[in-house]
């Protein structure tokens, strides 16, 4: 992305072969102003729709964009670079499991909280919307992300401005044309255009009420910055830096199929990929071998053919940076188990890397400590699961981590120890609506999805009301 001229234009430049593929301009002082005020206009008679009527809106909204899943999969891939085969199921799956969920328990979601109803007094808490929330979204699963806070807050009442990453800015104009479609009331679900500094003063604004915000941790702490003068709570979904244990007792042919998957889907572009993987010595070169010839399966391309398994990352920058740390951690005296030549598309200067496994590796090394949002995978041996959860829990990262084992028991024994938001049993990089999504330390606080998540876009207010003859 670029953003250039005194008209204030942003181009989004895709990494599939460095053309313009959208030119938008910025939004200017007094659009921002406009959308600001319609949102606060907007956001007092949406909170007055029942809730019944709002999650059916919502619905329909996902269900537009879910129907047209295969056109907005091919923008998807052309603005960032995931393959065809791949961005249509974003929507079909992902994004259409979360905006249902969420619309079908709404309306018990956010029911009163009945605490005495009895002749002589009524008691209850009530939820109510928090106002306008503005929505922050990242280009590397810009439904996904988006999803998780743009309706649970419309359902709980809220007016929505979504600025989406300008790398995926088609994303945030599609859902206007959802809710549109849908039948949302003007003003309630709007979308801008702007640069950090102009996010940073809308922050500041005090028509907004939240922010929601899924990125880097500079970018999270960015929005603390922002937000640092007023008493309004912030969302946000931050980095990580996930590890996989792989005890003697797994099913492992599973375990080796879906820690590859959860570390090269997407080019590894995801903060809940599978960066560490901790192996346990008596199956560690079996598993080193297997994921290895797991990992040569895959093809490296232009992401419009559908032969592709796995695209350029998002700019050539970025593909530089995670070779940097590649080849800092070979200096070091990491091995490299899938050797580039097995990939001719994986070319120095372009956004096109091969997906690449170390061995030999330890936590002294950039590439385990810092998040490398990139096809890289790191594969450690552990002597066991006291071992296991030490080295897991070194990390200032904690959002999701995964036990591969037959033994629900020790999965739950372990996962009691374990410092992250999320705890896997033979699964990883899948987000249940059910369950909270959340992290610690570094990897952000709060939470979106499930019941949770959908109060979080509330405040509580308690009623207290004593009857009198």
């Amino acid at each position: 992305m670029t953003a250039t001229g005194v008209d204030r234009v942003f181009r989004t430049v895709t990494p599939i072969d460095g053309s313009v593929v959208v030119e938008r301009p910025l939004a200017s002082d007094g659009e921002i102003e406009e959308t600001l005020a319609r949102a606060v206009e907007a956001q007092r008679r949406w909170a007055d729709v029942p809730v019944t009527d709002r999650a059916a809106i919502c619905t329909r909204a996902v269900e537009w964009c879910v129907a047209r899943a295969d056109e907005l999969g091919a923008e998807l891939t052309s603005q960032m670079g995931r393959p065809i085969a791949h961005s249509p199921f974003e929507l079909r799956r992902g994004f259409q499991e979360r905006g249902k969920y969420m619309a079908e328990i709404a309306a018990s979601a956010l029911a009163d909280i009945e605490v005495e109803k009895s002749e002589n007094f009524h008691r209850f808490i009530r939820r109510e919307p928090l106002g306008v929330v503005l929505v922050l979204a990242p280009w590397n699963y810009p439904w996904l992300t988006s999803v998780n806070a743009v309706i649970p807050a419309l359902l709980a009442g809220n007016a929505v401005i979504l600025k989406m990453a300008q790398q995926t800015p088609l994303v945030a104009e599609r859902y206007a044309e959802a809710f549109a479609g849908a039948g949302l009331p003007a003003g309630v679900f709007q979308y801008l255009h702007m640069d950090h500094d102009q996010a940073a003063r809308m922050i500041a604004d005090e028509r907004i009420a939240f922010v929601a915000f899924t990125g880097s941790v500079g970018g999270g702490q960015a929005v603390q910055r922002a937000a640092s003068d007023r008493f309004i709570a912030t969302g946000l979904e931050l980095g990580g830096k996930d590890a996989a244990y792989v005890r003697a007792d797994t099913a492992f042919d599973h375990a080796v199929e879906n820690i590859v998957d959860g570390a090269f889907f997407n080019a590894g572009q995801s903060c809940c990929s599978v960066q560490r993987v901790y192996v346990d010595r008596q199956i560690y070169d079996r598993f080193v071998e297997a994921a290895g010839a797991q990992t040569e399966k895959y093809l490296l391309g232009d992401p419009r053919d559908p032969a592709t398994t796995i695209g350029p990352m998002v700019r050539t920058g970025a593909a530089e940076s995670v070779r940097g740390q590649v080849e800092e951690a070979i200096h070091s005296g990491a091995k490299s188990v899938v050797h580039p030549s097995h990939f001719p598309a994986d070319k120095e200067g372009t956004a096109y890397m091969a997906p690449r496994i170390l061995t030999n590796v330890s936590h002294d090394m950039r590439v385990m400590r810092e998040e490398t949002f990139g096809p890289v995978m790191t594969v450690m041996p552990v002597s066991g699961d006291e071992e296991a959860i030490r080295l897991i829990n070194d990390s200032r990262y904690g959002l999701t981590s995964s036990v591969w084992t037959t033994d629900t028991e020790a999965a739950l024994r372990i996962g009691d120890r374990i410092e992250t938001g999320t705890w896997y049993m033979n699964r990883c990089d899948y987000l249940d609506p059910a369950l909270a999504w959340t992290g610690v330390k570094d990897s952000g606080r709060g939470c979106t999805l499930s019941r949770i998540g959908i109060e979080t876009f509330t405040r509580p207010k308690s009623f207290h009301l004593r009857l009198t003859t």
